[in-house]
């Protein structure tokens, strides 16, 4: 006769899940939210849900949602250590196209999922978010700390973020309004910001294997170049629309200014760009000759040095590009708008 035996106990912890280092981290969090904390928020972080009152400032409010990655640039924030800003870049690529819409980001969730939680690196990973969220004035309310053990390799992560912005019904930017004539300017970006960066990868990965990694780019140390996050436009955009009549805004990220420019044109209007209008830095100028691309590979990957693209009436774009200037942004007039005819949607010539 065969004797049962009792089994070892196995705790949540022996399977991999640390509900105390969830706990920790959660404490280590709230500070960093606090500091989000704006007008409308009614329950914030540790709750099953957040609640948000949409401010009374607000007569017709139209609720605009994004949500976004910060794709395989965290490959290289594993890879080199550099955890502390893709959460600014995870921010900032959700609240900018909320922006585009001429809405005001008022509260933003993150999603953080992981093999194994290393308290250290997830506190620096939401430190990021809870800075990006304290610029662009937007309120860290919640979010998911998901410890997942199997799913991800030792020392990786992923991320997602949401935001949610209001804006009134009748300040809607659609873009329907752009006509012939109408001047685009461009905001600088920070470099690559968050996008094209299985290329940047490659380029990385060539660059090594013939010793030829530039120590400097743009007065930054190389990896401090390619890590630089998206720039935050909130604040300043949102106060250049309380002061210019913009017809169109447009976010340039995956696609970069030849597939983003269009998203935000009215049919029949294409966006005539003049090259050489705003300056190549070191780093795109790298990652061109690396990469062994044309111009207009370089202008469908990335933003190649504009992040930003505001589109106003003529007789508005000097004083509009100075209100930017004044706010601290760089700004180029790169180009014009004119019927499409049967060309393309952007030219750049």
């Amino acid at each position: 006769m065969t004797q049962s035996s009792t089994p070892t106990p196995l705790s949540y912890k022996d399977a991999g899940v640390d509900i105390d280092a969830g706990d920790a981290l959660v404490e280590r969090i709230k500070p960093l939210a606090k500091k989000t904390m704006r007008e409308g928020v009614l329950a914030g972080i540790g709750g099953f849900g957040a609640l948000f009152e949409v401010p009374k400032r607000y007569k017709e409010p139209v609720l605009v949602s994004g949500t976004d990655g910060v794709g395989t640039k965290l490959k290289l924030a594993f890879e080199w250590n550099m955890h502390d800003t893709v959460g600014i870049d995870l921010v900032a690529m959700s609240v900018n196209d909320v922006l585009v819409q001429g809405a005001e980001p008022l509260f933003f969730l993150d999603y953080f999922a992981c093999g194994k939680l290393d308290v250290d690196t997830a506190a620096a990973v939401i430190g990021g978010i809870a800075k990006g969220c304290e610029l662009s004035g937007c309120a860290l309310i919640g979010g998911e700390t998901a410890e997942m053990p199997g799913m991800y390799p030792a020392g990786e992560y992923d991320l997602a973020g949401f935001a949610v912005g209001a804006v009134e019904k009748s300040k809607i930017l659609t873009g329907a309004g752009v006509l012939p004539g109408d001047v685009v300017l461009g905001l600088a970006s920070h470099g690559v910001h968050s996008n094209g960066f299985s290329l940047v990868r490659k380029c990385i990965e060539r660059a090594e294997a013939a010793g030829t990694v530039p120590a400097v780019l743009d007065g930054k140390a190389f990896k401090q170049a390619i890590m630089e996050p998206t720039r935050l436009y909130v604040k300043n955009v949102l106060a250049a629309l309380a002061q210019h009549p913009i017809k169109a805004l447009a976010h340039i990220t995956g696609g970069g200014l030849l597939e983003n420019i269009p998203r935000v044109l009215p049919e029949g209007m294409a966006a005539h760009l003049q090259k050489g209008s705003w300056p190549q830095t070191e780093l795109f100028a790298w990652l061109q000759k690396t990469a062994g691309i044309d111009d207009i590979e370089m202008n469908r990957t990335f933003n190649n040095g504009i992040g930003m693209v505001v589109v106003v009436d003529a007789a508005q774009a000097d004083a509009c590009a100075e209100t930017f200037r004044s706010a601290g942004e760089t700004v180029f007039s790169i180009g014009h708008i004119a019927p499409r005819g049967d060309g393309a949607a952007v030219v750049v010539a």
